[in-house]
């Protein structure tokens, strides 16, 4: 699975998104220092959750031993 890190992203488009307060809490608590945004930790963090369902996806495609 790839490792997270924080990023700074280029030009987006706007979306808007609920969280939970405690959710917000905690990324920011994270980004805190990092110099990174709000956005660029849930883009990060949804890249990797993406990556990691493909990754799953292909291991169930695989043949079985």
């Amino acid at each position: 699975m790839a490792k997270f890190k924080v990023p700074i992203i280029p030009a987006t488009t706007s979306k808007s998104i609920r969280f939970p307060n405690n959710i917000i809490d905690e990324v920011e608590e994270a980004i805190r220092g990092t110099g990174a945004s709000f956005s660029a930790f849930v883009i990060e963090a949804t890249r990797v959750a993406l990556e990691s369902l493909k990754e799953d996806a292909e291991a169930e495609d695989e043949p079985r031993r």
